[in-house]
């Protein structure tokens, strides 16, 4: 007979914390859902899109948006009436019920935040040196730009350093560690309010005309439907955040009524300000050179304040203010692998170690020390090629693992819509067939791409799922050996 998911989350050992604390309200929330979608992503992407589109660069960002919020919509639907924080993993095998398609899909989802910390914490430090650069050290000017000669192992060595500060953060617990993110997204806001308003100030003083906003350039001879496409994916990086509330569920109050309208709202403020900062960038930068500043890879946006308001001070300043908000996304991506960690291994589907908690601060240590661990060692073998587009793999890779994990749920929501709430729920429901359309748009995201994409980011995705295949097979012999049964994902007998 297998063990049902309520004896097994009272399976702890007796005398030991299990339960995770409900501090997040409504605001908490929004301010986490915000801080995450707004983060890395807009600087990490924003240069690879405008070199690939070019004044249409707003273009790819309101199609990710349409595809991310379809998406956002199933999510709601499960999280509402699965209020557990395993997230995509628990639907995937309430929904098909293979134990391994359910490791899979639990760790691609872990392994895209930890890609996703990786990309903020390149993004950081190329910033943090970028700011030195900016105000006289560590500096060069070659064609009449100031360049920075920091060696690259210098930045991966910041970026390690600071993954490292980010696990001692979590381990402090999720209220720190939220109070931490009101801090940085209040911070990464006040950022990207700079860049626009840098965008307006620059469009008042120049001849370039609202008219470059709808024009397209093809840089790459791909064709419009081909260039927009591949920008789209990639944007798509940008507008992720949203699923890694739903691994904060149990850390929620009342997520029932809580959870729907914040996570649309906070969607909505996100694709509204990234608008805002698509026209800033084509307003700042000429139109014959959109496409060289694709090669600053996370400094893209620093590029634009430069360039727009270069009789203000405001380019000394705007490269730490971004360090601040490239280093919200990682903490709340951290957050989420190490509880998704902590979730999945409650429900039998990963290693026990992985839910031990730390007794008094009750934050799942073994999950967090593991995460660190896989994005430490990311970095150190994304980084050892030199001539590598760090950020754009990293963040490629993160945009392709999320697409496949999104199509998988969007196909377990419409599966699941015959599945009985239980008793005094009232989940969300998307409307219609909106979860096999998007489910449908997710996999267009995922193949037709496909052939543009470096091959390095097949690697990185291919390579951390083999780790997870190997942990599928070790937690399979170490059931076999205590003689457990597999878990039954629906709490029946």
């Amino acid at each position: 007979m297998s063990t049902s998911q309520d004896e097994l989350f009272d399976a702890a050992p007796e005398g030991e914390e299990t339960q995770l604390n409900r501090v997040l309200g409504p605001k908490l929330l929004l301010l986490f859902i915000v801080g995450d979608i707004l983060g890395a992503g807009i600087y990490a992407v924003t240069g690879t899109m405008a070199a690939g589109v070019g004044g249409i660069v707003w273009l790819p960002f309101l199609l990710a948006f349409l595809v991310a919020a379809l998406t956002a919509l199933s999510y709601l639907e499960m999280v509402t009436k699965y209020p557990q924080a395993a997230g995509a993993a628990l639907y995937t095998h309430k929904a098909f019920g293979i134990h391994l398609v359910t490791f899979i899909v639990a760790f691609a989802v872990i392994c895209s935040g930890i890609t996703s910390a990786s990309t903020s914490a390149v993004t950081l430090a190329q910033n943090f040196f970028g700011g030195m650069a900016v105000n006289g050290v560590w500096d060069e000017t070659v064609d009449g730009t100031v360049m920075t000669t920091v060696p690259d192992g210098m930045v991966t060595l910041v970026a390690i350093g600071f993954m490292v500060l980010l696990a001692l953060i979590n381990l402090r617990g999720v209220g720190e560690s939220v109070k931490f993110n009101v801090f940085l997204t209040l911070v990464e806001m006040t950022a990207l309010a700079i860049v626009i308003g840098v965008g307006f100030y620059a469009m008042s003083k120049s001849s370039t005309g609202v008219g470059e906003l709808v024009a397209f350039s093809d840089y790459h001879d791909k064709g419009m439907f081909m260039a927009v496409t591949v920008a789209t994916s990639v944007a798509f990086f940008a507008m992720v955040g949203f699923e890694d509330s739903v691994n904060m569920v149990e850390e929620t109050q009342d997520p029932e009524r809580i959870f729907p309208r914040t996570m649309l709202t906070g969607l909505g403020l996100a694709v509204i300000i990234y608008m805002l900062v698509a026209v800033s960038v084509v307003m700042v930068i000429p139109p014959g050179e959109l496409r060289a500043i694709g090669d600053a890879e996370g400094r893209a946006l620093l590029d634009v304040v430069s360039r727009g308001a270069p009789d203000f001070p405001i380019d000394r300043i705007f490269p730490f203010l971004a360090c601040f908000a490239v280093a919200n996304t990682a903490l709340i991506n951290m957050l989420m692998a190490s509880r998704l960690l902590y979730g999945m291994s409650r429900q039998g589907v990963l290693p026990s170690p992985l839910g031990k908690v730390l007794p008094g601060a009750r934050t799942p240590w073994v999950g967090i020390l593991f995460s660190t661990l896989m994005a430490l060692g990311l970095l150190w073998w994304v980084s050892s090629d030199p001539d590598s587009n760090v950020v754009k793999n990293l963040s490629g890779t993160t945009a392709l693992l999320l697409l496949c994990v999104f199509a998988v749920v969007n196909v377990a929501c419409m599966i699941l819509r015959n599945d009985p709430p239980a008793p005094g729920r009232h989940p969300f429901r998307s409307p219609g067939v909106t979860p096999l359309v998007a489910a449908f748009l997710c996999l267009f995201l995922v193949i037709v791409p496909a052939a543009e994409r470096d091959s390095i980011q097949y690697q990185i995705a291919g390579g951390m799922l083999l780790v997870g295949v190997v942990l599928w097979a070790v937690t399979l012999l170490a059931n076999k050996m205590d003689h457990r049964e597999p878990v039954d994902y629906t709490g029946e007998e």
